[in-house]
């Protein structure tokens, strides 16, 4: 498929998380990224805002009766910025995991800016 946007990881927080889990929740992962670099409207099931974060999103991933989420955020529209991720064990998402997210994804931009010499 052709890919509509791309999808890369900031630091090494995605990855970390990644590499935790088992082999079919990676591949799980990997399905659900492919669907946000190739589906022009990416359905809610996949990827949803988190509402009053700015621009922060959480990737939902589910197999089986587990739930998974990685944090990102867009970068000019066409580039998807991979935060962080956790396994989801209660209906609310936790305010750390969330406030860890929003660091990041603040990080994300102050080093972008920094690289633009803004």
């Amino acid at each position: 498929m052709k890919k509509v946007r791309e999808v890369i990881a900031y630091k090494s927080h995605f990855e970390d998380f990644l590499f935790e889990q088992p082999i079919k929740v990676q591949d799980k992962i990997y399905k659900v990224i492919e669907i946000i670099e190739t589906y022009e409207r990416i359905p809610s099931t996949y990827l949803k805002i988190i509402v009053g974060t700015n621009g922060l999103y959480e990737a939902r991933i589910k197999l089986g009766t587990n739930i998974w989420r990685v944090f990102c955020c867009f970068d000019k529209g066409k580039l998807v910025i991979l935060l962080n991720g956790f396994t989801k064990k209660s209906q609310k998402t936790p305010k750390k995991k969330i406030e860890k997210a929003i660091n990041l994804m603040n990080s994300y931009y102050e080093d972008k800016n920094k690289q633009n010499g803004n």
